[in-house]
């Protein structure tokens, strides 16, 4: 039995905490949406672990996912109007208070996903966070939209009246109009059809668009007329999405300027040929999205990149150190301390970022394995030093040479691939050239001149992709 002076005890406990204090359930903290080509991402950020179930209903295809344990809230209402109308995944979200402590939120999507909902910890600046991430069922072959890309700006057919095709175009516009969603009712309540109620949505991983498999002759090969080699250079722009990287002094994001100097390098690519051969970029990412470490080497794989270039701009401890770097993978240990808690900061960035636990055990240990190869280390050695040679006529150096350390993004076994930190973000001079548009132009051209500096003495090897 209580007593008195215990119960005066409780009563003055409740009023120190406060009413938000001893509220039921977990309080939202933020929402955030990121729509991305490759799959589109919610995240619901709170104060504790939220408890859900989760239903995927195919015919329209929308997911519903019950949060337990709280009350419709303004935070989580914004939601709604987060959507973008050109994300490529979610039509709209609709969110209501399915019953009591239950918010039930409706995700209409655009085509077929396969859907993972799960938890994170408390990391960094995060706190709990809930993440669903849709998955395409059908995902396009981007070794297929880089070729398609480049038949589109080749001449047209020399001969009169004859109109150029464009089979491979073709194939991927068909394989877009077979993966459109049907039209959603105009029926929006937040109840599912009582078939759909009982089955939960099991995880699944991402799935994976297959590239043309060594020695396959691409289904252009075999057209009349000229055929050239397609050169392809992965640039992989650091971070992203929920995990905005390096902050300077005066809130610069690393995602942003390196996303920007990344777009600057491509449009330098795509207008550059290598002994008459076309080149092409392909970004990891093209906007503000996270894709985990692993991923972005299997992207750079399955469009059989003939290099990789990784973009940072990296803080450090002190606003002090200056300069661009290099680095290439080592085999052993890393070349300096500096470059063991550059390789050990960036490889933290999925902890950040968000992966699932489910993929990280299945695959991303197996994924990011030391697959280096003798070959890959040099020719990567010979790259970073035609690239930090051009860097060093446009602004300062940290190191004179190229770094090695264990970066998990640099393990593709067999292409050439290197890590450019553009400058340290945390200097305060830094941060302000990062944000200049000169300097970002002068660093673009730098990293090209390097690109070909290296394919003038490194002809890129022959492969099956002719176009």
């Amino acid at each position: 039995m209580m007593h008195r002076r215990d119960l005066l005890q409780t009563g003055a406990l409740v009023l120190l905490l406060g009413r938000a204090q001893i509220a039921f359930g977990a309080n939202i903290v933020a929402v955030r949406v990121w729509p991305a080509p490759d799959y589109s991402r919610v995240t619901i950020e709170s104060d504790a672990t939220l408890t859900t179930r989760q239903v995927f209903v195919p015919h329209p295809p929308r997911l519903a996912v019950d949060i337990e344990g709280i009350t419709l809230n303004p935070a989580l209402r914004e939601l709604v109007a987060k959507v973008r109308s050109d994300d490529p995944t979610i039509d709209g979200i609709r969110v209501g208070q399915y019953a009591q402590n239950v918010v039930r939120l409706v995700l209409d999507l655009k085509q077929a996903v396969q859907p993972q909902v799960f938890n994170l910890p408390p990391v960094a600046a995060y706190q709990h966070r809930l993440v669903l991430d849709l998955y395409p069922t059908h995902a396009i072959d981007p070794l297929e939209v880089l070729i398609a890309e480049r038949l589109r700006s080749r001449p047209a057919a020399s001969a009169p009246g004859v109109a150029r095709t464009d089979p491979l175009g073709d194939l991927i516009a068909q394989s877009e109009r077979k993966t459109a969603a049907p039209a959603r009712p105009a029926s929006a309540g937040l109840a599912l059809p009582p078939e759909a109620s009982a089955a939960a949505a099991a995880p699944t991983l991402p799935p994976t668009a297959s590239s043309n498999p060594a020695g396959a002759r691409s289904p252009l090969a075999s057209q009349p007329g000229r055929t050239d080699r397609l050169i392809i250079v992965a640039l992989d722009p650091g971070h992203g999405g929920e995990d905005p990287g390096a902050i300077g002094p005066g809130g610069t994001r690393e995602k942003d300027v390196v996303l920007k100097l990344a777009h600057l390098l491509r449009e330098r690519i795509n207008a550059t040929t290598v002994n008459g051969n076309a080149m092409r970029a392909f970004l990891t990412r093209d906007a503000d999205f996270f894709v985990p470490l692993h991923v972005r080497v299997q992207k750079a794989r399955r469009v059989q990149a003939d290099l990789f270039v990784s973009l940072h701009a990296d803080a450090f401890f002190t606003p002090r150190p200056q300069g661009a770097s290099v680095f290439a993978l080592s085999q052993g240990g890393a070349s300096s301390s500096a470059a063991r808690w550059m390789a050990d900061k960036e490889n933290k960035a999925d902890l950040i970022g968000g992966l699932n636990v489910a993929t990280r055990d299945s695959e991303v240990q197996r994924a990011l394995l030391d697959m280096s190869t003798t070959a890959q280390i040099k020719d990567s050695l010979e790259l970073g030093s035609a690239m930090l040679g051009e860097i060093g006529r446009v602004g300062k150096l940290h190191k004179p040479r190229v770094e090695q350390a264990a970066f998990a993004v640099l393990k593709a076994p067999d292409i050439p691939s290197v890590l450019v930190e553009a400058a340290f973000i945390s200097n305060p001079d830094e941060e302000a050239k990062l944000n200049s548009d000169e300097y970002q132009q002068q660093l673009a051209d730098a990293l090209m001149r390097g690109i070909q500096r290296y394919f003038s003495k490194n002809p890129p090897l022959a492969r099956s992709r002719t176009v």
